[in-house]
């Protein structure tokens, strides 16, 4: 084992004890969102609404305290992504040994009303000139290829709907017990990006990478290249839409699902499936 990939266990496995502590840290004893608001110098509270930008957002602020934390306790310190739209959120480098850094995006997203089973998903990063060009620096803290690893640190939540009574409503700060919060039950997970990847643009209009949605695949990092591994995700995002076939029809389109470019590169589709074994290489024609 190299030394990065060695760091990339180590940091790894500490990433995913370290988000067992947070659920204290951002909820009440009964699942309930500790953050009420916003408060003024008169003791004025605001009220947030479910919004997901917003609420994302807050949950950094909320978090960022923790992760200081747990870059210090790891050897680690934090560089914060430059832009808005760089990637990634956070990135790690170690203290003794610059070399090895890790990229890591917190994403939020909430499961979906109707059927909690499922969240409403979020992106993974572009596809896009970074990605494609390990060694360029646009819209990236630090090029792709000097990451050791790629992480995603979420948080999956239920909206509670109360933010339809009370967003309009000022409360006073001896009110702030009887505010409600917007957002509760919160699942943290930690998971490598290829590991929760799907097939598909997480955008219509932009180049992300688009995640899976169903919430115990993304808990247990079923996504669709887990037998694959992450050689063939990037493989696959990086020639995204590049790559072209002939329907039986005799029309050429552009490959945009796992099962085509499976067959393009000679590969059985059923065998990568995440209840399968190990894909194997057939024969081209």
């Amino acid at each position: 084992m190299s030394k990065h990939e060695k760091s990339k266990a180590e940091f790894k496995r500490s990433l995913k004890a370290f988000v067992d502590i947070l659920q204290s840290h951002i909820s009440t004893p009964d699942g309930d969102w500790t953050v009420k608001g916003f408060i003024d110098v008169f003791r004025n509270i605001y009220t947030i609404s479910a919004d997901t930008k917003i609420v994302s957002k807050i949950l950094e602020i909320h978090l960022f305290p923790k992760l200081l934390e747990f870059a210090h306790l790891n050897g680690y310190h934090i560089v914060l992504a430059e832009q808005q739209n760089y990637y990634p959120d956070v990135s790690f480098v170690k203290a003794d040994d610059e070399t090895i850094k890790f990229a890591v995006d917190l994403k939020t997203t909430y499961r979906l009303p109707d059927n909690p089973d499922f969240c409403n998903g979020f992106t993974l990063g572009s596809h896009g000139e970074y990605f494609i060009n390990r060694a360029s620096r646009k819209n990236i803290q630090f090029p792709y290829g000097e990451y050791a690893g790629h992480f995603c640190l979420g948080i999956i939540y239920s909206r509670t709907g109360s933010e339809k009574a009370d967003e309009t409503r000022t409360f006073h700060l001896n009110e702030l017990q009887s505010i409600s919060s917007v957002i509760r039950d919160f699942q943290f997970f930690v998971a490598e990006k290829w590991e929760i990847a799907s097939d598909k643009q997480g955008s219509s209009n932009t180049a992300n990478i688009g995640s899976l949605t169903k919430v115990d695949d993304i808990l247990n990092g079923n996504g669709v290249f887990k037998n694959l591994g992450e050689n063939w995700f990037d493989d696959y995002w990086m020639n995204y839409g590049k790559i072209t076939m002939t329907t039986p029809g005799g029309k050429v389109k552009k490959i945009t699902l796992l099962r085509e470019y499976l067959a393009y590169r000679g590969l059985d589709y059923a065998l990568a499936n995440p209840m399968s074994n190990k894909p194997s290489r057939k024969k081209r024609v």
